[in-house]
Protein backbone atom coordinates (compact mmCIF):
# COMPACT_ATOMS: atom_id res chain seq x y z
CA UNK A 1 0.00 0.00 0.00
CA UNK A 2 1.47 3.13 -1.39
CA UNK A 3 1.80 5.51 2.10
CA UNK A 4 1.99 9.12 2.79
CA UNK A 5 5.63 9.26 2.10
CA UNK A 6 5.42 7.93 -0.96
CA UNK A 7 3.35 10.69 -2.05
CA UNK A 8 5.42 13.06 -0.68
CA UNK A 9 8.38 12.10 -2.14
CA UNK A 10 6.78 12.07 -5.42
CA UNK A 11 5.29 15.41 -5.12
CA UNK A 12 8.96 16.79 -4.16
CA UNK A 13 10.36 15.29 -7.68
CA UNK A 14 8.10 17.28 -9.69
CA UNK A 15 8.81 20.24 -8.05
CA UNK A 16 12.73 18.99 -8.36
CA UNK A 17 12.04 18.65 -11.77
CA UNK A 18 10.29 21.69 -12.92
CA UNK A 19 12.66 23.55 -11.09
CA UNK A 20 15.61 22.08 -12.96
CA UNK A 21 13.49 22.58 -15.96
CA UNK A 22 13.22 26.25 -15.46
CA UNK A 23 17.28 27.09 -14.97
CA UNK A 24 18.01 24.98 -18.08
CA UNK A 25 15.52 26.82 -19.94
CA UNK A 26 16.11 30.20 -18.92
CA UNK A 27 19.82 29.73 -18.96
CA UNK A 28 19.57 28.56 -22.71
CA UNK A 29 17.06 31.55 -23.52
CA UNK A 30 19.55 34.15 -21.17
CA UNK A 31 22.39 33.50 -23.64
CA UNK A 32 21.20 35.23 -26.90
CA UNK A 33 19.63 37.13 -25.10
CA UNK A 34 22.63 38.75 -23.35
CA UNK A 35 24.51 38.51 -26.68
CA UNK A 36 21.67 40.85 -28.31
CA UNK A 37 22.07 43.04 -25.46
CA UNK A 38 26.03 43.21 -25.31
CA UNK A 39 25.90 43.47 -28.73
CA UNK A 40 23.92 46.95 -28.74
CA UNK A 41 25.76 48.36 -26.03
CA UNK A 42 29.15 48.13 -27.70
CA UNK A 43 27.64 49.28 -31.11
CA UNK A 44 26.00 52.56 -29.52
CA UNK A 45 29.81 52.83 -27.79
CA UNK A 46 31.57 52.48 -31.27
CA UNK A 47 29.09 55.34 -32.81
CA UNK A 48 29.79 57.46 -29.45
CA UNK A 49 33.29 57.10 -29.81
CA UNK A 50 33.36 57.84 -33.86
CA UNK A 51 31.40 61.08 -33.08
CA UNK A 52 33.79 62.44 -30.21
CA UNK A 53 36.32 61.95 -32.28
CA UNK A 54 34.53 63.99 -35.20
CA UNK A 55 33.77 66.30 -32.32
CA UNK A 56 37.36 66.95 -31.31
CA UNK A 57 38.82 67.21 -34.85
CA UNK A 58 35.97 69.60 -35.16
CA UNK A 59 37.03 71.60 -32.33
CA UNK A 60 40.92 71.73 -33.38
CA UNK A 61 39.77 73.00 -36.75
CA UNK A 62 37.66 75.95 -35.24
CA UNK A 63 39.92 76.97 -33.03
CA UNK A 64 43.11 76.36 -35.83
CA UNK A 65 40.36 78.98 -38.26
CA UNK A 66 40.24 81.40 -35.09
CA UNK A 67 44.31 81.23 -34.74
CA UNK A 68 44.80 81.87 -38.66
CA UNK A 69 41.85 84.89 -38.79
CA UNK A 70 42.97 86.02 -35.35
CA UNK A 71 46.67 86.84 -36.62
CA UNK A 72 45.33 88.00 -39.58
CA UNK A 73 42.44 90.47 -38.06
CA UNK A 74 44.36 93.75 -38.69
CA UNK A 75 45.30 92.94 -42.05
CA UNK A 76 42.09 92.38 -42.87
CA UNK A 77 40.48 95.06 -41.88
CA UNK A 78 42.60 97.76 -41.94
CA UNK A 79 41.35 101.21 -43.16
CA UNK A 80 38.31 99.98 -43.86
CA UNK A 81 36.77 102.33 -41.29
CA UNK A 82 39.09 104.94 -41.51
CA UNK A 83 37.70 108.49 -40.28
CA UNK A 84 34.36 106.61 -39.18
CA UNK A 85 33.40 106.92 -35.16
CA UNK A 86 31.65 104.24 -34.10
CA UNK A 87 28.91 103.80 -31.25
CA UNK A 88 29.21 100.48 -29.41
CA UNK A 89 25.32 99.99 -27.54
CA UNK A 90 25.13 97.22 -25.34
CA UNK A 91 22.44 94.98 -24.26
CA UNK A 92 22.03 93.28 -20.62
CA UNK A 93 23.54 89.89 -20.84
CA UNK A 94 26.60 90.52 -23.02
CA UNK A 95 30.13 89.52 -21.93
CA UNK A 96 32.67 92.32 -21.26
CA UNK A 97 34.94 90.02 -23.37
CA UNK A 98 32.35 90.12 -26.54
CA UNK A 99 32.60 93.98 -25.87
CA UNK A 100 36.30 94.17 -26.18
CA UNK A 101 36.66 92.31 -28.57
CA UNK A 102 34.18 93.97 -30.52
CA UNK A 103 35.96 97.55 -29.78
CA UNK A 104 39.79 96.29 -30.68
CA UNK A 105 38.41 94.83 -34.28
CA UNK A 106 36.85 98.13 -34.69
CA UNK A 107 40.02 100.02 -33.66
CA UNK A 108 41.95 97.76 -36.31
CA UNK A 109 39.67 99.01 -38.51
CA UNK A 110 40.93 102.44 -37.79
CA UNK A 111 37.53 103.97 -36.31
CA UNK A 112 37.05 106.00 -33.60
CA UNK A 113 34.74 104.28 -30.87
CA UNK A 114 32.66 107.57 -29.45
CA UNK A 115 31.33 105.59 -26.52
CA UNK A 116 29.38 102.88 -25.17
CA UNK A 117 25.88 102.97 -24.38
CA UNK A 118 24.32 100.02 -22.51
CA UNK A 119 20.79 99.17 -22.11
CA UNK A 120 20.18 98.35 -18.36
CA UNK A 121 17.45 95.44 -17.32
CA UNK A 122 15.01 98.39 -16.60
CA UNK A 123 15.16 99.72 -19.99
CA UNK A 124 13.62 96.63 -21.57
CA UNK A 125 11.08 95.35 -18.34
CA UNK A 126 7.64 96.48 -20.00
CA UNK A 127 6.33 97.36 -16.95
CA UNK A 128 8.45 100.71 -17.33
CA UNK A 129 6.86 101.29 -20.92
CA UNK A 130 4.90 104.24 -19.88
CA UNK A 131 8.12 105.79 -18.21
CA UNK A 132 9.42 105.65 -20.80
CA UNK A 133 7.18 106.37 -23.08
CA UNK A 134 6.74 109.45 -21.06
CA UNK A 135 10.55 110.06 -21.15
CA UNK A 136 10.94 110.40 -24.71
CA UNK A 137 8.50 112.91 -25.09
CA UNK A 138 9.93 114.77 -22.66
CA UNK A 139 13.17 114.79 -23.47
CA UNK A 140 13.11 114.84 -27.56
CA UNK A 141 14.23 117.83 -29.77
CA UNK A 142 11.51 119.95 -30.18
CA UNK A 143 11.21 119.89 -33.70
CA UNK A 144 10.91 115.98 -33.41
CA UNK A 145 7.27 114.18 -34.29
CA UNK A 146 6.42 111.27 -33.62
CA UNK A 147 4.37 108.92 -35.82
CA UNK A 148 0.67 108.11 -34.57
CA UNK A 149 0.83 104.32 -34.26
CA UNK A 150 4.72 104.61 -32.32
CA UNK A 151 5.08 102.41 -29.81
CA UNK A 152 6.66 103.64 -26.73
CA UNK A 153 10.39 102.08 -27.52
CA UNK A 154 9.95 103.67 -30.90
CA UNK A 155 9.98 106.82 -29.38
CA UNK A 156 12.83 106.70 -26.93
CA UNK A 157 15.43 104.95 -30.14
CA UNK A 158 14.56 108.19 -31.72
CA UNK A 159 14.93 110.17 -29.11
CA UNK A 160 18.54 108.09 -27.91
CA UNK A 161 19.40 108.24 -31.72
CA UNK A 162 19.28 111.63 -31.95
CA UNK A 163 21.83 112.16 -28.95
CA UNK A 164 24.59 110.34 -30.19
CA UNK A 165 24.23 109.33 -33.92
CA UNK A 166 24.19 111.25 -37.49
CA UNK A 167 24.17 110.96 -41.06
CA UNK A 168 25.69 114.44 -41.70
CA UNK A 169 29.52 113.85 -41.82
CA UNK A 170 29.73 117.80 -40.53
CA UNK A 171 28.15 116.84 -37.22
CA UNK A 172 30.49 113.58 -36.71
CA UNK A 173 31.97 114.06 -33.19
CA UNK A 174 30.39 116.82 -32.47
CA UNK A 175 27.18 117.24 -29.52
CA UNK A 176 23.07 117.65 -30.82
CA UNK A 177 22.20 121.07 -29.18
CA UNK A 178 18.51 120.05 -29.33
CA UNK A 179 18.92 116.56 -27.80
CA UNK A 180 21.16 118.00 -25.33
CA UNK A 181 20.00 116.42 -21.47
CA UNK A 182 18.53 113.21 -23.61
CA UNK A 183 21.41 111.00 -22.41
CA UNK A 184 20.85 112.56 -18.68
CA UNK A 185 17.94 112.07 -18.25
CA UNK A 186 17.30 108.39 -19.70
CA UNK A 187 21.14 107.75 -16.95
CA UNK A 188 19.18 109.32 -14.32
CA UNK A 189 16.24 107.08 -14.78
CA UNK A 190 18.31 103.95 -14.69
CA UNK A 191 18.07 103.35 -18.25
CA UNK A 192 21.14 103.18 -19.64
CA UNK A 193 24.85 103.95 -18.76
CA UNK A 194 27.64 105.40 -20.59
CA UNK A 195 31.21 104.92 -21.26
CA UNK A 196 33.58 107.39 -23.08
CA UNK A 197 31.75 110.37 -24.60
CA UNK A 198 28.64 109.01 -26.85
CA UNK A 199 27.31 112.56 -26.88
CA UNK A 200 29.88 113.25 -29.68
CA UNK A 201 27.81 112.01 -32.61
CA UNK A 202 28.83 109.11 -34.15
CA UNK A 203 28.47 108.01 -37.60
CA UNK A 204 27.77 104.66 -36.79
CA UNK A 205 26.48 102.19 -34.45
CA UNK A 206 26.71 98.85 -33.57
CA UNK A 207 24.30 96.65 -31.29
CA UNK A 208 25.84 93.88 -29.14
CA UNK A 209 23.03 91.14 -28.12
CA UNK A 210 23.58 88.14 -25.54
CA UNK A 211 23.53 84.65 -26.53
CA UNK A 212 20.74 84.15 -24.06
CA UNK A 213 17.18 84.74 -25.30
CA UNK A 214 14.89 86.66 -23.25
CA UNK A 215 12.32 84.36 -21.73
CA UNK A 216 9.48 84.95 -20.40
CA UNK A 217 5.67 86.56 -21.38
CA UNK A 218 7.33 89.47 -22.01
CA UNK A 219 10.32 87.73 -24.01
CA UNK A 220 8.52 89.10 -27.62
CA UNK A 221 8.60 92.50 -26.52
CA UNK A 222 11.37 92.86 -25.24
CA UNK A 223 12.70 91.38 -28.98
CA UNK A 224 10.76 94.20 -30.34
CA UNK A 225 12.10 97.01 -27.96
CA UNK A 226 15.51 96.00 -29.12
CA UNK A 227 15.01 95.71 -33.54
CA UNK A 228 13.26 99.18 -32.11
CA UNK A 229 16.55 100.92 -31.44
CA UNK A 230 18.60 99.46 -33.77
CA UNK A 231 15.95 100.90 -36.46
CA UNK A 232 15.96 104.32 -35.08
CA UNK A 233 19.74 104.32 -34.74
CA UNK A 234 19.82 103.32 -38.53
CA UNK A 235 17.25 105.55 -39.73
CA UNK A 236 19.34 109.04 -37.56
CA UNK A 237 22.71 107.28 -39.00
CA UNK A 238 25.02 106.04 -42.22
CA UNK A 239 24.41 102.13 -40.90
CA UNK A 240 23.84 100.04 -37.84
CA UNK A 241 24.42 96.48 -37.69
CA UNK A 242 23.36 93.93 -34.69
CA UNK A 243 25.76 91.45 -33.90
CA UNK A 244 25.35 88.58 -31.03
CA UNK A 245 26.66 84.82 -30.80
CA UNK A 246 25.20 81.86 -32.99
CA UNK A 247 22.91 81.20 -30.19
CA UNK A 248 21.62 84.94 -31.00
CA UNK A 249 19.96 83.41 -34.53
CA UNK A 250 18.43 80.64 -32.54
CA UNK A 251 14.45 81.10 -32.05
CA UNK A 252 13.89 83.69 -29.68
CA UNK A 253 17.27 85.39 -30.18
CA UNK A 254 17.42 89.01 -30.62
CA UNK A 255 18.97 88.65 -34.06
CA UNK A 256 16.37 85.83 -35.41
CA UNK A 257 14.24 88.61 -33.66
CA UNK A 258 15.24 91.34 -36.50
CA UNK A 259 15.60 88.65 -39.33
CA UNK A 260 11.98 87.84 -38.96
CA UNK A 261 10.99 92.13 -38.54
CA UNK A 262 11.00 92.56 -42.38
CA UNK A 263 11.18 96.13 -42.75
CA UNK A 264 13.69 96.28 -39.97
CA UNK A 265 15.74 93.32 -41.65
CA UNK A 266 15.77 95.30 -44.47
CA UNK A 267 17.41 98.51 -43.30
CA UNK A 268 19.58 96.83 -40.13
CA UNK A 269 22.14 94.21 -40.78
CA UNK A 270 23.62 91.44 -38.56
CA UNK A 271 26.11 89.07 -37.66
CA UNK A 272 25.63 86.15 -35.76
CA UNK A 273 29.05 84.80 -35.07
CA UNK A 274 29.96 87.66 -33.58
CA UNK A 275 32.46 85.98 -30.70
CA UNK A 276 34.28 84.16 -33.16
CA UNK A 277 37.52 85.74 -35.14
CA UNK A 278 35.65 85.34 -38.52
CA UNK A 279 32.14 87.36 -37.25
CA UNK A 280 34.03 90.21 -36.02
CA UNK A 281 36.05 90.70 -39.43
CA UNK A 282 32.47 90.40 -40.95
CA UNK A 283 31.07 92.87 -38.76
CA UNK A 284 33.74 95.26 -40.03
CA UNK A 285 32.46 94.70 -43.40
CA UNK A 286 29.05 94.78 -42.68
CA UNK A 287 29.44 98.26 -41.48
CA UNK A 288 31.28 99.23 -44.81
CA UNK A 289 29.18 97.92 -46.67
CA UNK A 290 26.07 100.30 -44.98
CA UNK A 291 28.30 103.28 -45.70
CA UNK A 292 27.81 102.28 -49.38
CA UNK A 293 23.91 101.63 -48.56
CA UNK A 294 23.70 98.26 -48.92
CA UNK A 295 21.78 95.68 -45.86
CA UNK A 296 22.59 92.00 -45.68
CA UNK A 297 22.52 89.12 -42.81
CA UNK A 298 25.26 86.83 -42.57
CA UNK A 299 27.12 84.57 -40.10
CA UNK A 300 26.23 81.04 -40.06
CA UNK A 301 22.72 80.73 -38.02
CA UNK A 302 19.60 80.70 -39.18
CA UNK A 303 18.19 83.34 -41.46
CA UNK A 304 21.85 84.00 -42.62
CA UNK A 305 22.01 85.10 -46.28
CA UNK A 306 25.84 84.54 -46.66
CA UNK A 307 28.64 84.11 -44.37
CA UNK A 308 29.54 87.90 -45.19
CA UNK A 309 29.40 90.72 -47.93
CA UNK A 310 30.20 88.93 -51.08
CA UNK A 311 32.14 90.58 -52.72
CA UNK A 312 33.68 91.82 -49.37
CA UNK A 313 33.95 95.77 -49.00
CA UNK A 314 36.92 97.48 -49.84
CA UNK A 315 37.84 100.70 -48.30
CA UNK A 316 37.38 103.81 -50.01
CA UNK A 317 37.55 107.48 -48.53
CA UNK A 318 35.40 108.12 -46.27
CA UNK A 319 32.47 111.21 -46.51
CA UNK A 320 32.73 111.56 -42.46
CA UNK A 321 36.62 112.12 -42.99
CA UNK A 322 36.31 114.69 -45.55
CA UNK A 323 37.38 112.52 -48.37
Amino acid sequence: MIDFRYHLVSIVAVFLALSVGIVLGSTFLQDPAIYVANTAVEQVRQRNAGLQEQITDLQLRERGNDALISGQTRRLVSKELDGERVLIVELPGVTTSDREAVQEVLEDADAAVSGQVALTEKYLDQRQSGVIDQLAVTAKPAEMTFPVDATPYEKAAAVLAAAVVTSDSAQVGRENPAAAGVLGAFQEGSLITMRGDPALRASLAVVLAPGEPYEGEHAEAQNAAVVALARGLDAADRGTVLTGPAASASPGGIVAALRDSGEAAAAVSSVDNGEQPTGRVTLVYALREQLSGGAGQYGIGTGASAVGPSPAPTSTPSSSSGG
